[in-house]
């Protein structure tokens, strides 16, 4: 089954590594996959925009069937394949509630970092204003704080309880970039614990961006 997929994907993005751990979650290895340089603009080909008109990455198609936006590929993976491999979405409904929020809250955690990356890397540091990218990082810090403090009332080393969920296949890839450009292990505790204790577990080991294996991190949020 898993040969009738195909995933464009870009090493060290958030969202496809998402639709990867996903996969790997619910036992389809083996689909096609093609990995691709934001570097070289590859990911604006014509055969990506075949599939994914805005010429963006991940891009994913099931048979006849495309998923671009990486919420929407976990989602369908998981309802497609819900009895295969991990249940990612729990049938009680107070732990379905929990998964469910702690998942859409990942957009809020991932948007305010790419805000920060964003504003460091496109404005040139003798045009910005210090005030400006002070203010995106303490709204970065704030919401890392959050998930900080969600992990100390969570038992289960997970997002949303015992058991791995939705919530850790969507916001797991961002708290691992967030160590990668320099987020304080001792500042942040219990999401450095979660951080590495995630790091062995299968699918995520066989994910992990290759682009991270060969480049050294940065330090970009070292005061965060």
């Amino acid at each position: 089954m898993a040969k009738d997929m195909t995933l464009w994907w870009g090493s060290g993005s958030p969202p496809c590594w998402r639709v990867m751990i996903a996969l790997e979650e619910k036992k389809l290895q083996g689909y096609n996959q093609k990995l691709l340089s934001f570097e070289k603009g590859e990911h604006k080909s014509k055969e990506v925009m075949d599939v994914n008109p805005r010429g963006q990455l991940p891009a994913f198609k099931c048979g006849d069937k495309i998923i671009n936006e990486s919420y929407g590929a976990c989602f369908f993976l998981e309802c497609e394949y819900k009895s295969q491999g991990t249940k990612l979405i729990p049938e009680n409904s107070s732990e379905k509630a929990l998964v469910l929020q702690r998942t859409f809250e990942g957009n809020t955690l991932h948007q305010k970092m790419v805000d920060v990356f964003m504003y460091n890397r496109r404005v040139p540091e003798n045009e910005r204003h210090e005030s400006a990218f002070k203010r995106l990082k303490e709204t970065l810090t704030g919401e890392v704080q959050m998930w900080e403090g969600y992990l100390q009332k969570t038992p289960g080393g997970f997002l949303a309880g015992k058991n791995f969920s939705m919530a850790d296949v969507i916001v797991y890839p961002s708290v691992a970039l967030l160590f990668r450009m320099g987020l304080s292990d001792k500042r942040y505790p219990k999401l450095s614990e979660y951080h590495k204790n995630l790091k062995d577990r299968p699918s995520i080991k066989a994910t992990w961006p290759p682009l991270w294996k060969d480049t050294p991190g940065q330090e970009l949020l070292k005061d965060i």
